[in-house]
Order: structure tokens, then sequence, then C-alpha cells
């Protein structure tokens, strides 16, 4: 829907004069399409599906109706989702609009102390933001309660999926009161997704405000054919190239970590995010990457999503995504909030099967530019670590392994034989 056939501002979407009067004073001025279309209907209490493009505003729609509902039936909402940066992220947005309404969150995530969760639950929260695994954990000891909640939302519910997380899903929906308002947001709705809706909302409505798998219009893409083993030349001339921010991404957390070092040791300010790390360790990564004392943030795909930072002027996909829906929501990290940001993809040459599925889901066929000059080949930094080499550099180096002529040798000298018999048997050979 075009977004000028709607309200410029915030007014005529149904919500409370005192939320008007929150979201002017944090600059918030004009909706997004997905604000437009759902704030209304879910205000209503009515089951939404919302389909929008990454970075286009998801939790202020769902997350204004859910207030200013809770606010009216004085009961609890529910927020699951798969990570726990956006879990973080979720709730600082929450209570920065509801904070002055005198709203309570608990965020029941993995990887941080469950005394603290206990003791938030133990306040009566108004809103619990979840990640699936731990929820199930509170759940199983009783901890945590959700026969009174009565607003549900699934955000990324696609990406839940694809982490495995149904299974447990559906334990928590098994717990959750039948009478209850349900949405599910994502900027892709494969047909699982729609399975879960069927299963277990009550006919919702439908918003889709851009087509499945739709890229950011302010995102210019490029690909490269490059091998593996030049990529990382060509992720230094580019970082000489584009002089902002940048994030990269890798499929696995010891890529991350390689690509990281490899990074720092060309000079720029890199820092790596990926589920080796512990939650402060990620914390101040992100933290630092906003702030600008680290221009290079390389991550696995535990940042495709709700990664909300402005102002990242590149996106490089040193490797394809797993699962072509996130390569819409790798490049989405860039063109937040309305500005122009690029995307440039690395493909070794026996990838070219991934990169149609990449094009299939975004309906267009992705430029492939010209390699530019590569700069030289690095040395290694440290010279290759010699295992077998004494660390008493005088010393000859051990004879090894033994041979069965030196066993022998030993089984039957002088000093052994007066041992006694079995000592052979017995493992104790010098």
């Amino acid at each position: 829907m075009n977004q000028n056939s709607q309200s410029t501002n915030f007014s005529g979407l149904g919500i409370a004069p005192a939320f008007l009067e929150t979201l002017a004073r944090l600059n918030y001025k004009n909706p997004t399409p997905i604000q437009q279309q759902a704030i209304p209907v879910a205000i209503q209490g009515k089951d939404v599906v919302g389909i929008a493009q990454t970075g286009t505003g998801k939790t202020l729609a769902f997350g204004i109706p859910m207030i200013q509902r809770l606010q009216q039936i004085k009961e609890r909402g529910l927020v699951v989702l798969p990570t726990r940066e956006l879990a973080i992220q979720v709730d600082e947005v929450l209570r920065r609009i509801g904070g002055s309404l005198g709203l309570r969150t608990a965020v029941l995530i993995g990887g941080t102390p469950i005394g603290p969760q206990i003791r938030a639950l133990a306040r009566n929260p108004h809103i619990i933001i979840a990640t699936p695994g731990r929820l199930n954990d509170h759940l199983n000891q009783k901890t945590a309660r959700l026969d009174k909640t009565r607003i549900v939302v699934l955000d990324e519910a696609d990406r839940m999926l694809d982490m495995g997380f149904a299974p447990q899903i559906q334990k928590i929906f098994q717990v959750l009161p039948r009478d209850r308002q349900t949405m599910l947001f994502s900027a892709t709705m494969p047909s699982e997704i729609m399975k879960l809706a069927t299963a277990y909302m009550k006919l919702p409505i439908r918003i889709e405000v851009a087509v499945s798998g739709t890229t950011v219009e302010r995102v210019t893409q490029e690909i490269f054919i490059i091998s593996k083993d030049a990529k990382i030349r060509l992720v230094e001339k580019l970082l000489r190239q584009y002089l902002g921010t940048t994030l990269i991404f890798t499929r696995t957390k010891h890529g991350a970590k390689r690509l990281a070092r490899a990074i720092r040791d060309l000079g720029h300010t890199a820092t790596e995010i990926h589920s080796n790390r512990s939650l402060n360790q990620r914390r101040d990564a992100l933290a630092g990457f906003k702030s600008g004392r680290y221009r290079v943030l390389i991550a696995t795909d535990i940042a495709s999503r709700g990664l909300d930072v402005t102002g990242i002027e590149l996106v490089i996909n040193f490797d394809l995504p797993t699962n072509a829906e996130d390569y819409v929501h790798r490049i989405g990290r860039t063109a937040r909030a309305g500005a122009g940001g690029h995307a440039i993809s690395l493909v070794a040459p026996d990838q070219r099967r991934e990169l149609r599925d990449i094009e299939r889901l975004v309906r267009k066929q992705l430029p492939i530019s010209q390699l530019p000059e590569l700069p030289p080949a690095r040395a290694p930094k440290f010279p290759p670590i010699n295992h077998y080499r004494s660390s008493r550099p005088n010393r000859p180096p051990r004879r090894h392994p033994r041979t069965s002529k030196d066993l022998l040798r030993n089984k039957f000298s002088s000093r052994n034989l007066n041992r006694g018999p079995g000592w052979f048997n017995r493992g104790t050979v010098n």
C-alpha cells in the first residue's frame, strides 16, 4: 500500500493520547507502512500475520498495540524471538515507549544467570521477552507462568523455525490460554510459518507491505566471483575503497574469529560476534560498533536479525548464507531508517547454484562485477609452530615414536626383569 495514501503521522491509528505524546517526545514522526497497517488492526485485538522488509519498524508495529491493550485488559504479554540480541533490543524499545506508563518487563535469555530473571518474574512484569529455550527452562522449573498471558508475539518466526525451535514453540503454546491475541512478524513468510499460523491463530489478518523476499529498495547489490583463498585480499581492497562502518558476515563462528584477526592485522579496528562469545562480549561488540570504537564487525547470522545500527555503509557477505532467506536479512542491516547502503557478496566459483537460489528469492538478477586488482598476498604474521620441537633449544629432539625394538630392549633389560612377572602387561614400559 502506498504510504502517501495513509496518514503522515501516528494520529488516526487508534493510538491513545498518552502514547501519541510519548511518540512525539521520542521524535517518532511518521509511521512506516507496516506500522500504519498493523497498529489499527492489532489495537482491535485481532490476530495479525505481518510481513515487512527488515528495518521497517516491526517492533513498534506490535509494541504500541500490545502496551495499550495491556493497560486496558490488565493482563500479561509475551514476545518470543530467536536471539539474545534481538530480545535485548526489543526490550529497550518497549521500555522506551512504555516507561512513562510504568511498564515492567522481564527478559529471559540464555547466557545469563537465571537468578536475576527469577527475581524479575517475581515483580509481576507486564511483558515477558524471551528466547524459546530459556522460556522453557523457566516453565520446567515453574519459575514462570503463562496462564494470564493474553497477547503473544512471535517475532522473526521463520528464523526460529530455521534454528530448530519448532518443538519448543509448540510446548510454549500448549501452556498458553486459548483465549488470546497472537501476532506473527517477519521479513519472510515461508509455508511453514503459515502452517504455524493456522495451528495457533484465529482467522489472522495478513498484512504484507512487501512481497516475501523483497530487499530494501535503497540497498545496491553487487557480486564478485572469487576463489576462497583470495577473499581476504578482496576484503582488504574493499576496506580501502569504502571508508565507513562495515558489517561482514561469515558462515561459521570459527571463520568469524579468523577473519576478525586478519582484519585487525590489516590495521583496522574490528570485533566479532558469534555464539562462542559471552553475552557481555557480544554486548561490548555491539556497543563498540555503534559508538565507532570498532569500524568493522564480523558476525555470523546471529546478527542478521535484531541488529539495529544506523549508518552502516557496507555489508559484505564473506560467505553466502546457508539459507537464501538470510540474504535478505543480512543486507537489510544497511540502508536503515530510509538511508542508502551497499551490499557485496563474495561467491566462490562452485556456488553458482546458491546464487541462483538468492536471485529467485529476491526476484532479480544480481550484477556480477569484474574483480579489481587485488593487493599482494601477505605473509603470515607469525611463523608456523613446530609442535615436535623441544621447548629447550639446546636439547636434542626426542626419538618419537618408539619402535618395537626399543620396547623389547626395555622389556628384557636386567632392571625390568627384577620387577617380577606381569609388569609388562601392567603398562609400565619405560
